[in-house]
């Protein structure tokens, strides 16, 4: 079978899986199986260009934008990692998925900011709290707050993920236009252009909340 081939095989099992769990309880054995197939893909891809270029053109254009973005987002992250030793992972259960799209509607109605960025951001940050160490920088919780920002716009403990979320959603309102408010959440382009391409998927379609959710944790 060819990359592309396997690529669209996974992806038609991991749809045909979401239809029907729908993010009610536990993620399925087999909707997590899809996702890593469907992930590991990936991650070959944002390692070799040539060969990602040679797989989109052979996918339907829809599934061929959302693996772009996809390993676009994740070239970004593995350029972003930094080069000081950083302390062991740690990992934990992530809340219920529907309930942390609760909660991140409940912060675009409190802040204006658009749930998808918080939900991209959560992504981003800490697998949405599965990661449960500190930052090499020393940022913490799902969100990854630094102390000093944590005490202007956090409330309550930054590890809760309510609170962080909400404290997210303040610190964005406050920092301006969507773009400029994530760059001053993490100072980097590529960190941008990463959480800009997982909200993207989520504002295209929902329903990437429970790919992006069903898929393990990927150590960096």
């Amino acid at each position: 079978m060819t990359v592309a081939a396997a690529l669209a095989a996974a992806d038609l099992a991991l749809q045909r899986g979401i239809a029907t769990w729908k993010g009610a309880g536990a993620t399925p054995a087999a909707v997590v199986r899809a996702a890593d197939a469907e992930q590991r893909i990936e991650l070959r891809l944002a390692r070799d260009p040539r060969l990602e270029r040679g797989v989109l053109a052979k996918l339907p254009r829809t599934l061929a934008r959302d693996v772009e973005d996809d390993v676009a987002a994740r070239r970004d992250l593995l350029g972003l990692r930094s080069n000081k030793p950083g302390p062991p992972v740690r990992l934990g259960a992530a809340l219920p998925v529907l309930r942390l799209e609760a909660l991140y509607v409940e912060a675009q109605r409190a802040s204006g900011v658009a749930w998808q960025v918080l939900a991209a951001i959560n992504y981003v940050e800490s697998d949405f709290g599965r990661f449960r160490e500190a930052s090499v920088d020393g940022a913490q919780g799902p969100m990854q707050f630094m102390s000093s920002t944590w005490a202007e716009y956090g409330r309550g403990n930054v590890h809760d993920p309510q609170a962080a979320i909400l404290g997210a959603a303040r610190f964005l309102r406050a920092a301006g236009p969507e773009r400029t408010a994530v760059f001053r959440y993490n100072p980097s382009s590529l960190y941008v252009d990463a959480v800009e391409r997982y909200a993207g998927r989520l504002r295209r379609d929902p329903a990437s909340l429970l790919v992006f959710y069903a898929r393990s944790p990927v150590v960096r």
